[in-house]
């Protein structure tokens, strides 16, 4: 609970000098070696483990995992719009229970060492709202143990699709937490109607809006133009994210960072998933600019593809390979994005590894903050709010 007093002994704060760190009131109350409990206090000692904040799941989609339903041979074809119909079809065939699966991945998550997910979830005329629900259902559950931030996400497209808008509309109205959107050109093919469309409901709503945007090149550099613009028209800045971004990764790169400029000034964040089959964001440029770049994994072996583990450590690393991170400084900043990143691009309050914030907390074994990201070895513990919820990659919930 969160009048709980724990004190953590011989830990090293993002890697730092080994020190001790007293939580009282789920908060970091003072950190400082030599630390003697108080009577009755618990004591963890971490054997000069890494002390990490909560990692930041910032791009899933916890409704559609497949993760406990034994293997299933990966269907979909190459396109995008092969995947949506595909995953449509199979949703219903394999009994894709949003709740049941939205509960396996985030206790997954979890026991990575994930404190905080933002989900996409599906809304379209087939599944209407049960997505939502689901998930909703699991955020309500395991509350406490980890934060769960729904994005009511038009998958099957928006203005294409006659009746999503108004289910958008009521999603939001029943709990969603942002305004999703899709390929405004390549999905939808109407930009503008699309844009009109999520801009006004996020207003509606006073909702924050987070866009995928699949479309490459000079078709995304269009709709991204039209992004920024609205954001700015509507000032929104630092409550839009633009998640995959895939045309920042243009050979262009004049035109790309040319791009990057106007995020930076819209505020506009990024997310990224590293993936390497498609161009994606540079996050030295990103970086560069002052534009937050956060990361998620994804699809977890789902209808989309048969990869993902949830280990936010692991897709640190992956971010950093993706692009071509190596030096100690620049495979940390991997890890800011799978952190402090992330936390900035939801807007988590007292965030981080000082006296006051929050304790969401993850131990870890190993010499370094790099070294953590490229071994990403078992999390010793996980705190939430100052209390256990997982130990050694196991959580206090049963996987159902």
């Amino acid at each position: 609970m969160a009048d709980e007093t724990l004190l953590l002994k011989n830990v090293r704060p993002w890697g730092a000098e080994q020190t001790d760190m007293l939580i009282e009131g789920g908060r970091i109350s003072r950190i400082e070696p030599g630390q003697s409990p108080a009577p009755g206090v618990a004591v963890e000692d971490g054997a000069g483990a890494l002390v990490l904040p909560g990692l930041v799941e910032a791009h899933t989609h916890l409704d559609k995992s497949l993760w406990g339903m034994g293997w299933r041979m990966h269907q979909a074809g190459p396109s995008l719009r092969d995947k949506i119909d595909t995953e449509r079809r199979l949703r219903a065939e394999w009994d894709i229970d949003p709740h049941r699966q939205s509960t396996r991945q985030a206790l997954l998550s979890l026991g990575h060492g994930s404190t905080v997910i933002r989900s996409h979830v599906d809304i379209d005329t087939d599944v209407k709202l049960a997505g939502l629900e689901g998930v909703l259902r699991t955020a309500d559950e395991l509350a406490g143990q980890i934060d769960i931030e729904t994005v009511a996400f038009p998958q099957s497209g928006l203005m294409s699709r006659p009746g999503t808008l108004e289910l958008m509309d009521q999603a939001l109205a029943v709990g969603a937490d942002v305004v999703g959107g899709l390929d405004p050109c390549g999905i939808d093919a109407d930009p503008k109607g699309h844009l009109d469309a999520v801009f006004e409901l996020a207003e509606r709503h006073g909702k924050p809006i987070d866009i995928h945007l699949h479309e490459p090149g000079e078709l995304g550099a269009f709709s991204m133009e039209m992004i920024i613009d609205r954001t700015l028209a509507h000032a929104r800045q630092g409550n839009v994210t633009i998640s995959h971004a895939f045309c920042l990764g243009m050979p262009d790169r004049d035109r790309a960072r040319a791009l990057v400029q106007r995020l930076a000034e819209a505020r506009i964040h990024i997310a990224t998933v590293a993936t390497p089959s498609r161009p994606v964001p540079l996050a030295t440029d990103l970086r560069e600019a002052g534009v937050t770049l956060c990361a998620g994994s994804d699809g977890i072996r789902d209808t989309w593809g048969p990869y993902g583990n949830a280990d936010m450590l692991e897709r640190a690393m992956l971010l950093g390979l993706r692009n071509n991170l190596r030096a100690d400084a620049d495979v940390e900043h991997a890890l800011w994005c799978c952190t402090f990143g992330g936390a900035q691009m939801i807007g988590l309050k007292d965030y981080g590894l000082t006296n006051g914030s929050r304790a969401d907390l993850v131990l870890v074994d190993a010499e370094s903050v790099t070294h953590a990201v490229v071994s990403h070895p078992p999390r010793r513990l996980v705190l939430k709010g100052g209390r256990i919820v997982a130990r050694n990659g196991q959580t206090q919930s049963r996987m159902p």
